[in-house]
């Protein structure tokens, strides 16, 4: 079993970074396979509809795509795509949860080969994280 995940941010670079410090912090072996969709086209900030979808089918491996969103707008596009039933990949889910600490649970639990439920609630869980 393997769960795809995709980081939609409106920047491409905080997107790739997020995506390569939860690469760093699965502890190695087989990693979940992971996608950045980030910016506009031109390279500005935004989101863009065919980065995400292009995204979510990179990672897609039949077994569910975990997707987290930064902000608003980027949180929108990824319903909207959601809403199409053609657009996404089928099990995709929108995940709730903080975008960073989200990432890093949810791509540790897909690599640990956990399903489309229990990453999302790993994801999830990151709200609870205390730091002080």
């Amino acid at each position: 079993m393997t769960v795809g995940v995709v980081l939609v941010s409106h920047s491409a670079a905080v997107a790739e970074a997020v995506a390569q410090l939860a690469v760093g912090l699965t502890g190695g072996g087989d990693v979940a396979p992971v996608a950045a969709a980030g910016g506009t086209p031109d390279g500005g900030l935004g989101t863009d509809a065919e980065a995400i979808v292009k995204a979510a089918r990179s990672v897609n491996r039949g077994d569910g795509v975990a997707v987290l969103a930064d902000l608003g707008s980027s949180v929108l596009t990824v319903k909207a795509l959601l809403s199409d039933e053609d657009e996404l990949p089928p099990g995709t889910r929108l995940l709730d949860a903080p975008f960073v600490e989200g990432a890093v649970a949810a791509l540790v639990t897909a690599s640990a080969g956990a399903g489309i439920d229990a990453v999302a609630a790993a994801a999830e869980e990151a709200y609870s994280y205390r730091k002080a």
